[in-house]
């Protein structure tokens, strides 16, 4: 049986393409106001104005990506396709094309820390230009008149360094450059103090100069001493023409300023030791040279002394020759006298 409704009409709800589009995207937008997805990159598109553009692919769909600049620029890695990553951020809806994609606000390596995978990424990059390289390295002067210091006049390290070197030679001249050395600014100005120390030396009369540099800074996570892992700082110490030690306070692992340096310890004191030997030290080795000096001089002195006398004693014996050979030519030989 069939049975009609003619009282009721029902009506048609006709959406026009910008109501649809903006139904869903309060729908999605309200849903996913902040949902972590992972995904491998792709097609990944650096724009100009400082924002990324990419997509999250697995097996199945792929899903468009917007980094804006002002999060861009604090990613530590590279941006990279292939790279397996987990974002951060919200659903947009993007009406003029009708599309979604995720706002992300945070993007970090999947398994592995962002800022482990930086400094990999950098070190590989940088080992392959040969800023490493031990053949470029310069030597550490034995004993410099005058040290140049890179670090932050409010922290324990230049404590450290001004109480070993004043214990260990008073007469050796400091010049400290103040810089930041960690958070926003710490890796530029970490940057131009180094170029600043070099720029005053080819000013400098010869007497002036910084004869070898200590850059670094006490102890702290990997956070803390990252202006130390920055291209900019490890450019910085490769173009130097003055020695650089590298002096970060972190014993178990290596920044990218201490693979770049010409010498590498692991806190601030080893610094100020190694570059200023104790005066007892410098004592006991200038009475070692003076012994090792004294011994072959006076065996040279006897040596001389020896062949001098021989040689006085031949030229005696010789003389007396030659005085008997002219006293025998005074006498006129005997006459034959024949009887």
């Amino acid at each position: 049986m069939r049975i009609e409704n003619k009282g009721i009409k029902e009506e048609k709800r006709i959406y026009t393409v910008s109501e649809l589009t903006a139904d869903i995207k309060l729908i999605l937008e309200n849903t996913f106001p902040g949902v972590w997805v992972e995904g491998e990159i792709s097609n990944y598109r650096p724009h100009p104005s400082g924002h990324y553009y990419l997509s999250l692919k697995d097996e199945n769909s792929i899903l468009p990506v917007v980094i804006f600049s002002r999060i861009a620029k604090d990613i530590k890695f590279k941006i990279e396709n292939g790279l397996k990553v987990i974002c951060c951020g919200s659903i947009e809806v993007y009406a003029p094309h009708g599309k979604y994609q995720l706002i992300t606000e945070k993007i970090e390596p999947k398994g592995i820390g962002s800022l482990q995978l930086a400094l990999e990424q950098l070190k590989e990059r940088l080992e392959k230009e040969g800023l490493f390289s031990p053949a470029r390295k310069k030597p550490i002067p034995h004993l410099p008149s005058r040290i140049g210091v890179v670090t932050s006049l409010g922290g324990a390290a230049i404590k450290d360094i001004l109480k070993v070197l004043d214990r260990r030679f008073k007469d050796v001249h400091v010049v400290i450059n103040p810089v930041k050395v960690q958070g926003e600014g710490a890796r530029e100005e970490i940057a131009q103090a180094i170029e600043d120390f070099n720029s005053f030396n080819k000013e400098s009369p010869p007497q002036m100069r910084i004869d070898v540099m200590i850059v670094g800074r006490g102890g702290g996570s990997m956070e803390d001493l990252w202006a130390f892992n920055e291209e900019i700082v490890a450019r910085a110490i490769y173009n130097s023409k003055i020695p650089v030690i590298s002096a970060v306070g972190h014993e178990r692992d290596w920044t990218i300023a201490d693979l770049v340096a010409d010498l590498r310890v692991a806190t601030p004191t080893e610094a100020a030791e190694r570059v200023i030997p104790e005066k007892e030290e410098l004592r006991g080795r200038l009475s070692n040279l003076i012994e090792n000096l004294k011994r072959p001089l006076s065996d040279a002195i006897l040596n001389f002394e020896e062949s001098t006398n021989n040689l006085a004693h031949r030229l005696i014996l010789s003389a007396d020759n030659i005085h008997k050979l002219n006293v025998s030519r005074l006498i006129p030989p005997a006459k034959n006298c024949s009887y």
